[in-house]
């Protein structure tokens, strides 16, 4: 705690002591306490990570994903010798932003809001933890949100700048849909939290301990979809077409990588000692062996981190005195198991049919509750649809309303008002 000082520990609206004494807790145990308990927590078990939660009941959805992300950040934290709970909080955290179906549905809410300030995932994540969750007032009887201390909203900031300064964007995300959405990490009117939490951090540049929880996604991410692959029995690691996965990696993650690098990548990910010699046959041995092979990965992509950015700074390692280095062949060997997952798993036919239909259906629901609100809004919505300023305003309300929904509530929503 003694790396972070007073600056990093302030919230946004000052609170007042606890009329019941507690256990004595740091402000970033509080904060995590607070993700943990908040209500966008809970609806991300019913929230699309690749397939959608109803899919079966392996594959992962968007809590379960957060949970594995949180683990593998404490760790690497603990190891760098940052503050792990702000770490997993801010892990916790990263996808709470995701409205439902995924990466699928922020690009329909991304063109749905063009006139009102854009959308996007972490921009939203920013404004749930600072306006939308309901924990904190401030002096004019706004919510604050969770009023999370500056060090650990800074964390969770993957994006730090608003939508003018955001870059055109190329490639895919993790879970197969084209990278449409413009990624910035702040709207228009919620400059000023954001502001506040930036204080004294150099421009366009993540904090830290963002840079572990970002990579702590990636290997997450990376390491889980070939393993849900696996067990739906739509990958078999014995029997690779190495042609058509290093494409999908070209095509989607690393155009600029040649040939021969990823066919080095893969050579080296065969020599982990558990990468399996059979195909998996949803035995208990099976299942055992991948998630020692799941294990290993993990902790092959993470030390390789911390030991280079051992080497390359003395530390302290904390907020923005050091840089995480991530090694070049772990970039591509987490660039191949992606482009594995891709090829097997997010470029198949019936789930582009799906994906279609999500897309439809969110795009009528934007548009549905336009036209009933304020009536058909959820009574916060309700409420902010009430006290909004013009009609991009009152756009912004339903766009958080619909955004707040799981994958079934918008299925049964958009059932319910077109009868």
């Amino acid at each position: 705690m003694t790396l972070y000082d007073e600056a990093a520990r302030e919230r946004w609206v000052e609170e007042p002591p606890k009329r019941v004494p507690a256990p004595e807790r740091t402000p970033f145990e509080r904060d995590r306490a607070r993700v943990v308990h908040a209500a966008g927590s809970r609806r991300l078990a019913a929230k699309t990570q690749v397939v959608g939660p109803q899919a079966d009941d392996f594959g992962r959805n968007r809590l379960t994903h957060s949970l594995e992300v949180a683990q593998i950040a404490r760790d690497l934290a603990r190891a760098l010798g940052c503050e792990p709970d702000l770490v997993e909080t801010a892990a916790l955290a990263h996808d709470l932003g995701h409205p439902p179906f995924g990466h699928n549905g922020e690009r329909v809410l991304a063109e749905a809001a063009a006139d009102c300030g854009g959308f996007e995932g972490n921009a939203q994540t920013l404004r749930l933890l600072t306006r939308l969750e309901a924990k904190t007032l401030g002096p004019d009887g706004r919510s604050a949100g969770l009023n999370l201390t500056r060090a650990t909203l800074d964390a969770c900031t993957k994006y730090p700048w608003p939508l003018a300064e955001a870059s055109v964007p190329t490639g895919v995300h993790a879970d197969g849909s084209p990278r449409v959405v413009r990624k910035f990490g702040v709207y228009d009117d919620d400059r000023p939290v954001f502001d506040w939490l930036r204080t004294g951090a150099p421009a366009r540049r993540q904090c830290f301990e963002a840079q572990v929880m970002d990579l702590a996604d990636d290997i997450a991410y990376s390491v889980h979809d070939v393993e849900d692959g696996i067990v739906s029995g739509r990958i078999d690691l014995t029997r690779l077409d190495e042609d058509a996965v290093g494409a999908a990696v070209r095509d989607w993650y690393l155009p600029d990588t040649g040939a021969a690098a990823l066919d080095e990548g893969l050579a080296r990910l065969r020599t982990v000692g558990s990468w399996p010699s059979a195909t998996y046959d949803g035995s208990r041995r099976a299942l055992a062996e991948l998630k020692n092979l799941t294990s290993d990965l993990i902790g092959r992509f993470a030390a390789e981190a911390r030991e280079a950015t051992f080497a390359a700074y003395a530390g302290p390692l904390v907020r923005y005195a050091a840089d995480l280095v991530v090694p070049e062949r772990s970039r591509i060997e987490m660039a191949v198991l992606k482009g594995i997952a891709a090829h097997y798993v997010m470029q198949a036919d019936d789930r582009v049919r799906a994906m279609a239909g999500q897309r439809e259906l969110l795009a009528d629901l934007v548009e549905l509750l336009m036209k009933s609100a304020p009536e058909q809004l959820d009574v916060p919505f309700a409420d902010d649809w009430a006290a909004a300023a013009g009609d991009a305003a009152r756009r912004r309300v339903v766009i958080d309303q619909v955004a707040s929904l799981t994958d079934a509530s918008a299925v049964a929503r958009h059932a319910r008002l077109t009868g």
